[in-house]
């Protein structure tokens, strides 16, 4: 059994409002191409279909209020994530701090796959029930 690691609530909150913020700003359309092929396959009408309107990988839809459906695919675009880290000058003992870009992949989600998430006010209710116990 895999233990699952809980970050705390700021952190989580931080998490997905970085995620939407990336979604809307972000300036390539390079999965443009991509997003479309993969939501008209899913029956998804071509004129519905407008990213970085009302298509978010998962965390950016939690920023939102919103949470996707059980059992909803997705489609798998590429991406680039910059990450930070503090290196130390051996010569000098100055810390300086590296950004570097690392290819990734992300999953995105139509609004059609989400729903709005339950409880107003609470951006991210965790409801965890045991189907053994319940």
């Amino acid at each position: 059994m895999q233990a699952t690691r809980t970050l705390p609530y700021s952190r989580k909150a931080e998490i997905q409002q970085e995620a939407l913020s990336r979604a809307i700003t972000g300036q390539s359309l390079s999965n443009y191409p991509t997003i479309f092929q993969g939501f008209l396959a899913k029956g998804i009408p071509e004129s519905e279909i407008k990213p970085r309107e009302n298509v978010f990988s998962f965390q950016a839809w939690r920023a939102q209020g919103r949470h996707v459906k059980r059992g909803q695919h997705g489609v798998k675009v590429a991406t680039v994530r910059d990450f930070r880290k503090t290196v130390i000058d051996r010569e000098t003992g100055e810390k300086k701090e590296e950004v570097y870009s690392v290819p990734w992949s992300a999953t995105v989600f139509h609004v059609s796959q989400t729903e709005p998430d339950q409880q107003q006010g609470i951006v991210n209710p965790v409801v965890r029930t045991n189907p053994l116990t319940a």
